[in-house]
Formats: structure tokens, C-alpha cells, sequence
């Protein structure tokens, strides 16, 4: 017991066996992707993938609580999402396997960014304004080919007390295609139900601080709810992004960024907090949905 914030803590044996498990997994994703990958088809690599990333969490202790359905929609479609971890990633993955597109930093990071690259990761240079034009093209060519592309729309983390404006022109490539925007909450709890200061990854704080500290925790619950569609026929980029951050803030029972709070027709009048959840620990199939 931590008596400084009152969380269970696993012992030192426990820590030093999840971080050698962590790094047989990275290990195991390598080979997997490297080996398998260019041997089966699209499909056969969403399952990989997909088991990946739920074991990835379960040798971390966190479990996944899905809360919503992920849609099922024709045509382009694009995940919004706040951003709070880059365990964000994986909870999107274990429901529902898609594109991201990330800062070109992590191309950099050693093991992860090679991963991320041969999955499909789209890389943005934020410094460059330029290139914001560029990842545009490039997401809509994917969202053309019927790809799920999924954007951190803030442009950074946060410690998930708040949800940050939206960056409308992250937004351009689903409202170029006419297609439908999924916004996506995320937020990391202790067991009691209190935010979890250990899942955040801001600051300073270095991937492998932020493992150690996952791995200190015996358990963490990681909330995945997935809003109401919203078609974007007729959406300027700027009400999207506006939208997309209120429902986004509803769900999680935060303040939505910015002054204007208009209400557009074909918004869910329910936010998805109020949803019935599905809390399947892992490693149950259940805790996965396939599309």
C-alpha cells in the first residue's frame, strides 16, 4: 500500500517479472510483425494485432472497460480521441484495430517506433506547418481505401483532467471524404475509482518511467467509450473539432474546451458515461470486439 495516495502496489519481484514480461512481449511483436505479417492477409494481421495489444495490457494489470459499441458505418470513417496515455493506443487496438496518426518522433524510438511504422502509423512533423497539409492527403487517400484512421485531435497528452481544443485542421481528411467521425474518451482510474496519476504520460516522464510506474500498480482500469457517430456532410472542420471535444468532455464528465456549447442536430442526447458498461477483465475474448 502506497500511503502517500492510498494504491495497491505490487512488490518488487512482481515489477522486475512484468517488465521482463513487457520486454519478451516487445520482442514477440517484432518477430510477429517481421515473420508473420508479410505471410497472411489483412484480416489474420487485425487478430494479431488485436491479441497483441490485449496481452500488452494484461501483463500491465489494467483492465479494459468498454463502454458504447464501436459502429458499425459505410463509407470513411474516423476515430476522435483525447489523448492521456500511450497505453491509448492499445485500448483502441484491443476494440477495434485501426491507423494512427502520431508525431514523427516516435518513427525514432527505438523498437516502438518500428512497430509502429509497419503497422501503419501515419507520422505528422508538427514543427513543420507544412506537412500538416501532407498527413491531410495521406489520411484521406487511407480513409478512401476504406482504412480506419484514429486522431489524437489535442495535439499532445494531458493528465486527464481536462480535454484540450481540438485541432480542427487534424480533422480536414474525414470532412474532405464525407464521412463519419467517431469521437472516443479514454481515461485511467485506480481500482476505487479515483484518476490514476501512474497511466499519464506528460512532462517529462519517459516511456520507460511511465512502464515502471504501470507496473508498480497491481491493477489499473482503463475506460474506452465510444460516442454517438457524427456525420460530417455539411460540418465545417472547426464545428466538428467543436463537437467532437464536447461529447468527448461529456463522457468523461469534464468541462468541454472553449466558450461556444452549441447542440447539433443528430448528437446523442445521452452522453456515453450513462451507457451500460461492458467491464470484462482480461484475458476473456469478450473485452474484444472484431469488426
Amino acid at each position: 500500500m502506497n500511503t502517500d495516495t492510498g494504491t495497491l502496489e505490487t512488490s518488487p519481484a512482481v515489477r522486475a517479472w512484468r517488465m521482463l514480461r513487457l520486454g519478451l512481449h516487445l520482442t514477440e511483436g517484432v518477430l510477429t510483425t517481421a515473420l508473420f505479417f508479410p505471410l497472411v492477409g489483412p484480416e489474420a494481421r487485425v487478430r494479431l494485432k488485436c491479441r497483441w495489444c490485449r496481452n500488452g495490457l494484461g501483463i500491465l494489470g489494467i483492465r479494459l472497460r468498454i463502454i458504447g459499441t464501436p459502429p458499425r458505418v459505410d463509407g470513411p470513417l474516423m476515430l476522435v480521441a483525447n489523448h492521456v496515455s500511450w497505453l491509448d493506443i492499445f485500448l483502441i487496438n484491443t476494440a477495434w484495430s485501426a491507423r494512427f496518426v502520431a508525431k514523427s518522433e516516435i518513427r525514432k524510438w527505438p523498437v516502438v517506433g518500428w512497430l509502429s511504422a509497419r503497422s501503419g502509423t501515419l507520422f505528422i512533423e508538427r514543427e513543420r506547418r507544412r506537412d500538416t497539409a501532407r498527413i491531410n492527403d495521406s489520411v484521406a487517400d487511407a480513409l478512401r481505401a476504406g482504412d480506419r484512421v484514429v486522431v489524437f485531435a489535442e495535439g499532445t497528452t494531458t493528465d486527464g483532467t481536462e480535454v484540450l481544443p481540438f485541432h480542427a485542421s487534424l480533422l480536414q481528411p474525414i470532412v474532405a471524404t464525407g464521412g463519419t467521425a467517431v469521437p472516443v474518451a479514454m481515461r485511467y482510474l485506480y481500482p476505487d475509482g479515483r484518476r490514476s496519476e501512474h497511466a499519464t504520460y506528460t512532462g517529462t516522464r519517459s516511456l520507460l518511467e511511465s512502464m515502471r510506474l504501470l507496473a508498480s500498480q497491481r491493477e489499473t482500469v482503463a475506460e474506452l467509450a465510444f460516442c454517438e457517430p457524427v456525420a460530417t456532410l455539411g460540418l465545417h472542420r472547426r464545428d466538428l473539432a467543436e463537437q467532437s471535444a464536447a461529447l468527448i468532455a461529456a463522457a468523461l464528465s469534464l468541462p468541454a474546451p472553449g466558450t461556444r456549447r452549441k447542440k447539433a442536430s443528430g448528437l446523442p442526447v445521452e452522453p456515453p458515461s450513462r451507457l451500460v458498461p461492458r467491464d470484462t477483465p482480461y484475458p476473456a475474448p469478450e473485452a474484444v470486439t472484431r469488426t
